[in-house]
């Protein structure tokens, strides 16, 4: 509707004996500067009713909120997200350069962080740094819960190739897990190959893991 700026969907799912019946509509608005989105359902009998709304106040900074209601428990939850990004030296705001006929623009180098708070789970800090576009980047997540006093770090890196990428990520705990994924060939639908293997040296385990995947 509107040019594109209103969109609208509706699920429907029913049951044999009628208990189980689900409906869902959701309202999604995009703004010059903001998008929000309006959602009604009814599950189990009970009402849900949610909205969420995010707007850009400057091209790196950006805030929003969400909040869920469910009439099955009737409970309420609520979460707010703030995200300023760090464009690459020598460039005033991040920018993707127009990538091949065909393909996504390639990530332009710059750093990204996300601070989320939820009443229930606590504060939650994420760091991106895109080192090299399509290539190298590097992540961590720091949780803490002022109710329960806990509180997580993780530290990641993620690097691709042109038919392969590994991700590796570290915990506070000393746990280490990683995913090499592979390509078996260079034409699309090949074969692909993927390992896996996590160290907990808190609890002496390893565990390693392979898998194969074959499109039809």
């Amino acid at each position: 509707f509107l040019g594109g700026g209103v969109m609208s969907k509706l699920q429907i799912a029913l049951s044999p004996d009628g208990q189980g019946d689900q409906m869902l509509a959701d309202v999604d608005i995009n703004g010059l500067s903001w998008t929000a989105n309006v959602k009604y359902g009814s599950v189990a009998g009970a009402s849900m009713y949610g909205m969420n709304y995010y707007q850009a106040i400057t091209p790196r900074l950006s805030m929003g909120g969400e909040g869920l209601y469910i009439g099955v428990n009737n409970s309420l939850a609520a979460s707010y997200l703030f995200k300023y990004s760090i464009p690459a030296e020598g460039d005033e705001v991040p920018t993707k350069k127009a990538g091949p006929p065909g393909m996504p623009a390639p990530e332009a180098p710059s750093s990204t962080i996300i601070a989320s708070f939820n009443p229930n789970q606590g504060v939650t800090l994420n760091y991106k740094r895109v080192v090299t576009p399509q290539r190298v980047t590097l992540g961590a997540e720091l949780s803490a819960n002022p109710m329960t006093l806990e509180s997580q770090v993780i530290l990641g890196a993620e690097f691709n190739w042109s038919r392969s990428k590994l991700g590796v990520t570290v915990d506070g705990n000393g746990k280490m897990q990683s995913v090499f994924e592979g390509k078996l060939g260079k034409e699309p639908g090949q074969p692909k190959l993927t390992l896996c293997a996590d160290l907990d040296h808190m609890k002496d385990e390893m565990r390693f893991g392979y898998g194969l995947s074959i499109d039809g």
